[in-house]
C-alpha cells in the first residue's frame, strides 16, 4: 500500500485475526482511520469478532480464522471500508479529555532543556506550547495502560536519544518523534524526560484498570513543584489532581 493511494490493506494473522492498515507509517488521519473503523467494527456485532483493537494506523480484528470463511468475512470487511473516507471519519463518541498537571523541569524532570534544544527552542517557548498542546491516545503498548499521544507540532519531530536512561519514574512525561508517553511505572527509555505527573495510568484491582483508552485527549498543563508536591500528598485516587469530562 502507498500513502498516495490511501487503499486500507487488509492481511490475516496467522489464524488469529485480521489486520487493516491505513498507512506505512504514522500520520494523524491514519490513527483517526483506525480508531473510527474500529468503533464501527463494533457496532457491527459481528458475531465472528471476538476482540478489537487498534495500532498507530491500524485496526485489528481477532477471529478464529481456522473455523470462519476467510472470504465472506474480508468480503464484509472491504463492504464496510467502502461506505466512506475513514481517514476522515469523526472520531468515535465517548472519549474523555484529561488535564493532568505537570511539573516541567527542575531536577523532577531533567531533560526538558536538552529536549527544547534538539527542538531548536527555548526551555520556557517549549513549555508554554507543550503544556497547551492537546494530544491524543494513538495507542497502548510497551507496559499495561502505557500511552502513546500526539501528534504534537513538526517541532517536536526530535529523534529519540541515542543513549538509554536507566530509569524515570511512573508519571514521568516524555517526548520523541512528535509525541509524548506517561509512564505506567519506573522505567529505562531512550525517551527524554521532560516533564512529572503524578497521574497513574494502571490501576490494577480497580474496575477499569487502564485510566486512558485509545482515541482519549489530553493536555498537560504547567505547575510549580511545590503544588506538585501538594498534589502527590494529598490525592490518593490515581489521577495526581487531573480532572476529566467526556467528549460527545
Amino acid at each position: 500500500m502507498t500513502e498516495k493511494s490511501k487503499r486500507p490493506l487488509i492481511r490475516t494473522v496467522g489464524l488469529s485475526g485480521i489486520l487493516i492498515t491505513f498507512a506505512e507509517r504514522m500520520n494523524e488521519s491514519a490513527n483517526r482511520a483506525a480508531l473510527a473503523f474500529r468503533a464501527a467494527v463494533d457496532a457491527e456485532h459481528w458475531p465472528e469478532v471476538r476482540e478489537t483493537s487498534t495500532s498507530l494506523v491500524s485496526t485489528f480484528l481477532e477471529i478464529d480464522l481456522a473455523i470462519t470463511p476467510i472470504d465472506a468475512i474480508t468480503e464484509r470487511i472491504e463492504d464496510l471500508l467502502s461506505q466512506q473516507d475513514w481517514t476522515s471519519a469523526p472520531l468515535p463518541a465517548g472519549r474523555t479529555l484529561w488535564h493532568v498537571p505537570t511539573v516541567y523541569g527542575t531536577d523532577l524532570a531533567p531533560q526538558l532543556e536538552e529536549a527544547a534544544a534538539v527542538a531548536g527552542v527555548d526551555p520556557d517557548a517549549a513549555i508554554a506550547e507543550i503544556s497547551t498542546s492537546r494530544v491524543r491516545v494513538l495507542t497502548i503498548g510497551f507496559a499495561p495502560g502505557q500511552p502513546y499521544m500526539g501528534e504534537l507540532s513538526e517541532t517536536w519531530n526530535i529523534p529519540r536519544q541515542e543513549g538509554l536512561t536507566k530509569s524515570v519514574p511512573r508519571g514521568a512525561l516524555v517526548i520523541a518523534i512528535r509525541q509524548l508517553i506517561t509512564f505506567t511505572n519506573a522505567s529505562p527509555t531512550g525517551w527524554r524526560h521532560i516533564g512529572q505527573t503524578a497521574f497513574e495510568n494502571f490501576r490494577p484491582g480497580t474496575p477499569n484498570p487502564f485510566a486512558l483508552a485509545p482515541g482519549d485527549e489530553l493536555v498537560f498543563p504547567s505547575i510549580t513543584p511545590q503544588e506538585f508536591d501538594r498534589i502527590s500528598r494529598k490525592d490518593t485516587s490515581g489521577n495526581g489532581g487531573a480532572t476529566h469530562e467526556v467528549l460527545a
